[in-house]
């Protein structure tokens, strides 16, 4: 999908340790360098159940990094 704003994407690898305890993160977040006062609104993006998610705001990408895996208890 082209990028309206040309800006290059912005992703941030995370390991599972980072993920909250749904699986996700919320964006703005300190781990993409982000302050919350200058930025978006705050939401909500599930990792976990993809691996990956991207915020409608920004457009960054919080990805779990190669290897790491969310949960596992069945």
């Amino acid at each position: 999908m082209p990028n309206p704003n040309n800006k290059p994407e912005k992703v941030v690898e995370l390991a599972a340790k980072d993920l909250n305890a749904n699986g996700g993160v919320f964006c703005p977040s300190a781990k993409a360098d982000m302050q919350l006062w200058n930025t978006h609104p705050r939401v909500y993006l599930d990792v976990a159940g993809s691996g990956a998610a991207k915020c409608p705001y920004c457009g960054t990408v919080y990805k779990l990094r190669d290897g790491e895996h969310f949960g596992g208890h069945h």
